[in-house]
């Protein structure tokens, strides 16, 4: 985990960001229930530019987001949009017109946002019965200088291309990346796993959240790819890394993205933002740099208790501290389904997990589901 000089200055010059986003309800679904945010923080504005979509970053920064919403009838689409529409908010009204702020304010902002998203969502399933067990994912992107955060909850995605190499820069709070990094599931296994589904957090489905910070510092010619996992989840990296190297406009590898995504069977809703970064603000790529997921530490805020945002174990008294939720299921009945795991707790990616735990987490989430169908039939 790594912290960053705050005051450090890149190249001197102006960083261009050419972007585009697009989302597509896909070919199984009924109504699309994924968002996605591109907000420009210097003048508090979002949305795609309608003239030319090149900007140059100003010195608040830019925002990117996407959200794959879960929940019955249109409950998914509700908290999908309350995260876009709060994380704007949020990060907006604390953007100051003058100093610029520092790496570490954005990136503590940019965690606080999704904290409070969180939060928000959680009352409204609590205050509403119809919008009851609804939730979202969110990878959110903070863009400052020629620095990158990433704030994860659940499992969309962010990537970055550097030089020919697609790496994956956050990583996915699923219950099939677990089993991966615990060496009980194969990557190939994983790809028919009858449960990759399942997420171990969203936003709603509990009042506190843990939030997965990472970051990435840019070099010129990087291509930042964010998507929901109706996209990553029907196509292989070989092959988003395909599609991106196959074009120089990111509007036209949106299309193809989601084109391809479609005709792989299309079976979830597919979101994607793509943003190509250039200009002198950033150095060029050299033989040392290394990119990878790299978690972000945050240092000691004097207005509240030290925390390090990144996905940690949750306490072994109980309770749902990181409820494993089931996205993608029907309209009715309204609420996803949930997998409590009690006093078993689960040690969440990067951690070590003992063979039994695993065992008695999938044996629990299967006699769970097999209880909700059971109880749904009657």
């Amino acid at each position: 985990m790594t912290q960053l000089e705050v005051n450090a200055q890149p190249p001197g010059g102006p960083l261009e960001v050419r972007l585009f986003a697009r989302t597509d309800v896909g070919q199984i679904r009924e109504h699309n229930e994924d968002n996605f945010l591109v907000a420009d923080l210097s003048n508090r504005s979002r949305g795609l530019l309608e003239v030319s979509r090149t900007t140059t970053l100003a010195h608040q920064g830019m925002l990117f987001a996407v959200c794959d919403g879960m929940g019955g009838a249109a409950a998914g689409e509700v908290a999908s949009q309350m995260a876009v529409d709060i994380l704007f908010e949020k990060m907006s009204e604390s953007a100051s017109v003058e100093p610029p702020p520092d790496r570490n304010e954005v990136a503590r902002r940019l965690v606080r946002s999704v904290e409070i998203a969180g939060a928000r969502i959680f009352q409204e399933a609590k205050s509403d019965r119809s919008r009851r067990g609804m939730g979202t994912t969110v990878t959110a992107a903070a863009l400052v200088d020629n620095h990158l955060f990433l704030a994860q909850v659940g499992d969309s995605r962010g990537y970055l291309l550097r030089a020919g190499k697609l790496t994956q820069v956050t990583r996915d709070q699923s219950l099939v990346n677990q089993l991966i990094e615990a060496g009980q599931l194969t990557e190939e296994e994983a790809e028919t796993f009858e449960h990759n589904n399942i997420i171990l957090q969203a936003l709603g489905t509990a009042d506190t959240v843990q939030v997965d910070l990472t970051y990435v510092e840019l070099r010129r010619g990087d291509l930042l790819m964010m998507c929901s996992d109706g996209l990553s989840g029907m196509m292989r990296n070989d092959d988003i890394r395909e599609l991106l190297l196959s074009s120089t406009e990111p509007e036209e590898m949106c299309k193809a993205l989601i084109d391809r995504a479609n005709q792989a069977g299309g079976h979830d809703n597919i979101t994607v933002i793509v943003a190509h970064f250039d200009g002198e603000a950033l150095t060029g790529t050299t033989a040392e740099d290394e990119l990878k997921y790299r978690k972000y530490t945050l240092p000691t805020d004097p207005n509240s208790s030290n925390r390090v945002h990144s996905i940690a174990p949750p306490a072994k008294s109980g309770g749902n501290d990181a409820p494993a939720s089931l996205k993608g299921a029907p309209s009715s009945p309204p609420a996803p389904m949930m997998y409590d795991p009690a006093d078993d707790a689960i040690d969440l990616p990067g951690t070590h997990i003992p063979g039994w735990q695993v065992a008695a987490l999938v044996l629990g989430v299967l006699l769970f589901l097999a209880g909700a169908g059971w109880a749904f039939l009657r």
